[in-house]
């Protein structure tokens, strides 16, 4: 129950206007906004860094790289798949981060014993682009666990906008300290950042029963795993209609994010590392402060008075026609404004738009199927995508041919983006329920799963 308005501090009746929290909410969404502020400062400290690196190598160079970085990422799944298989659930996610702060300080130490940089630089670019999916692909999983299917259209709009206020302070640190703090101090920064999350995690899981009231969701944090199977993430993704549309979502959306990326690299070959850092910097400031303004104020809004179908084809509209935009006038200012864009609203409203379509599928869907989706796909993607870019330019086409291939895969993403959101529109409580079993036994519930999809068509 929510605590009675009369009750409620100025604060909290301020938020719940503003941003629909209510109360008995409020202390949950700050810790989570709180908590991936912190992920993401820690992150966006590194980007830019790595980011400057790629324009020191060919489209073939990075493509290759791109392709390293998706057999990386599938083992790195498979082991994450087993350990949450092994271990109880209360300590998984903190593992995760454990795990990636470790890895930092390895990068720390080990830049001094290397000789070659370059295999340093090569080396780091694909352990960060591993962390950059991973980590918020546990940070969301844990929130659609947290929050229930009417919570999360309220609340993730404004746990998202503590995602872009890290990305602002981050670049931010880094732009300011370009000239003063090598990349490897801020590897060191990053490291230590990691271990915040931690208490803040182990206080959500008991807001979860007390204050949000999902006791229903709860487990017993002493003796639960998920499930025997290390691969059922992987069973459960490809036997999941729903799954595989979310993965359709992305790997559009991937295609856009990599033809833009490839081209902002190629602009700034003229530039030097450290100019190329300082950009990209000033960058991400400015997408995550429009990012922070979308969040607060408009997506809770969109997904709740609109819907899902609405607030998931958004984005992908906007890009093709901002794309179309480009192919008449491709130059890099052009170029820079459509990535403000795209990962604005990408980080406003189309992910948190997605990661609330997990609030209805079982915890080992979440857990295990979930980063098979945002991880190993998205990575698997991004090394189909930068090869079919590599081969698009190889060709011959320019900047401007690029972006209207890009329009027709944007309106595509958008078409998708539509349907999906329609179908999680018109779940029926009992459609729900079937994907949420579906989530606990891979292979007992597989009927469930069918049933559910055909109901699904016949609704449409």
């Amino acid at each position: 129950m929510n605590a009675p308005q009369a009750q409620a501090s100025p604060l909290a009746r301020f938020l719940d206007a503003a941003s629909k929290i209510h109360p008995n909410e409020q202390r949950a969404t700050l810790l989570s906004a709180a908590f991936v502020f912190v992920l993401m400062t820690a992150y966006f400290m590194l980007r830019s860094a790595r980011d400057a690196m790629a324009s020191d190598w060919s489209d073939a160079e990075v493509s290759f790289l791109w392709s390293i970085n998706f057999f990386i990422t599938l083992g790195a799944v498979m082991i994450y798949g087993f350990i949450a298989s092994q271990v109880r659930f209360r300590w998984l996610v903190p593992g995760v981060y454990i795990v990636f702060s470790a890895s930092f300080l390895v990068f720390y130490t080990g830049s001094s014993w290397v000789a070659d940089p370059v295999l340093i630089d090569k080396s780091f670019y694909v352990w960060l682009s591993v962390f950059a999916l991973f980590h918020v692909s546990v940070f969301w999983s844990f929130m659609s666990d947290l929050f229930n299917r009417e919570q999360a259209p309220r609340l993730f709009g404004f746990i998202a906008m503590g995602a872009s206020v890290g990305a602002i302070v981050g670049p931010l640190i880094a732009g300011l300290t370009a000239d003063i703090m090598s990349e490897k101090q801020l590897m060191l920064v990053s490291a230590a950042m990691l271990f915040i999350p931690l208490p803040i995690i182990f206080s959500l899981e008991r807001l979860k029963v007390t204050a949000l009231g999902n006791a229903d969701h709860a487990h017993d944090p002493r003796t639960d795993t998920l499930g025997r199977n290390p691969f059922s993430g992987f069973v459960l993704f490809f036997k999941s209609p729903f799954l595989l549309g979310i993965a359709a979502f992305i790997l559009l959306y991937v295609a856009i994010g990599s033809f833009v990326y490839f081209q902002q690299k190629n602009l700034l070959e003229e530039f030097s590392r450290v100019e190329r850092r300082e950009i990209l910097a000033w960058v991400d400031l400015t997408v995550n402060t429009l990012a922070i303004l979308t969040a607060a104020f408009v997506t809770s809004r969109l997904a709740t008075k609109l819907g899902m179908a609405t607030t998931l084809a958004l984005v992908p509209v906007l890009v093709c026609v901002a794309l179309l935009a480009l192919a008449l006038s491709p130059i890099l200012i052009m170029v820079l404004g459509l990535q403000v864009m795209r990962r604005a609203g990408n980080y406003a409203i189309t992910r948190p738009g997605r990661e609330m379509l997990f609030t209805v599928v079982g915890r080992e869907a979440r857990f295990k199927a979930k980063p098979v989706i945002d991880v190993v796909f998205y990575r698997g993607g991004d090394a189909v995508w930068a090869w079919a870019f590599t081969g698009l330019t190889s060709i011959g086409l320019g900047l401007g041919a690029v972006a209207g291939v890009g329009a027709v895969i944007a309106a595509l993403w958008a078409f998708v983006g539509f349907v999906l959101g329609r179908r999680f529109d018109g779940l029926s409580d009992e459609e729900r329920s079937e994907l949420r079993e579906f989530g606990k036994d891979p292979v007992a519930s597989e009927p469930l799963l069918q049933q559910s999809a055909g109901t699904t068509r016949r609704g449409e």
